[in-house]
């Protein structure tokens, strides 16, 4: 059987690096992307390219080079994304525009390059990692919230436009998982005389705690492997805890005030 290639965002740690592992250890031939290759000298689990979502001609570079090579992509996989913290009202308006750029206008902007290569090939498979999150209006992670719900409606919209090409298209959205994100995330800082200061500051430790005892990102990996093989993908997964998916069910079921509470007591706020 023909090996199958896959471009995997934000392939060179976490989720993607997970994925990229896994997908290789299956026989995928598999290209991995970074913004900034030579901070991984050693990297050698799977072949890692230059790529800045926020940059359209390395991201034509890329997808030009794979395609170069390979002849096709087969699964792209929407990984690279960004973590942002802070209360709205004082998260600086360049940071909330970098979110979008990265976690929103990054994976449409992947998308829109390699969807004319996989309309030659009359097929292809565009998996985007959202977020649990992104299911509902998290206090102080709101903007990570909004990027990660948007991304998931693109898709539904997306997945209807590329109906008549034999392209598909999911989404995945991970709850808490062990990675490095929080090495990365911009987080305004805890002022000393906001007034979010108390509560913000115990949100931002419980996030972080979150975090820090998440599962481990192989499941994510396991699922992404399963989607590819699955004939016909399911519009939205979910993969986490018993908890965090339970949570979904609930802002279904309850009434809107009442979630709200239950969100209010599990930050304690």
């Amino acid at each position: 059987m023909t090996q199958k290639v896959v471009l995997i965002t934000g392939g060179s740690s976490g989720i993607g690096k997970a994925i990229g592992i896994y997908l290789t250890a299956q026989n995928y031939k598999v290209y991995g992307t970074t913004r900034n290759v030579s901070k991984y000298p050693d990297f050698n689990h799977f072949n890692l390219l230059e790529l800045d979502v926020q940059n359209t001609n390395s991201i034509v570079e890329a997808v030009t080079q794979i395609i170069a090579l390979e002849g096709k992509i087969d699964v792209l996989v929407n990984n690279a994304g960004v973590g942002i913290t802070g209360p709205i009202e004082e998260t600086p308006d360049h940071e909330i525009e970098k979110a979008f750029a990265t976690n929103l206008y990054g994976p449409i902007r992947v998308i829109k390059v390699v969807l004319p290569q996989m309309r030659t090939q009359k097929s292809g498979l565009v998996i985007n990692v959202t977020s649990i999150a992104g299911y509902m209006g998290l206090p102080y992670r709101g903007i990570y919230s909004a990027t990660k719900g948007a991304l998931e409606l693109i898709t539904e919209a997306f997945r209807m436009e590329l109906k008549d090409f034999g392209i598909q298209m999911t989404n995945i959205a991970p709850g808490d998982f062990a990675t490095n994100i929080a090495s990365g995330r911009y987080h305004a800082p805890v002022l000393e005389h906001s007034p979010y200061k108390k509560p913000y500051g115990n949100t931002l430790n419980a996030i972080n705690s979150d975090v820090d005892s998440g599962g481990d990102p192989i499941a994510v990996a396991h699922l992404v492997h399963t989607i590819i093989n699955t004939k016909n993908p399911k519009i939205h997964y979910k993969v986490g805890d018993f908890m965090q998916k339970f949570s979904l069910l609930l802002k279904k079921v309850l009434p809107d005030k009442v979630y709200e509470k239950l969100l209010l007591n599990h930050y304690k706020l």
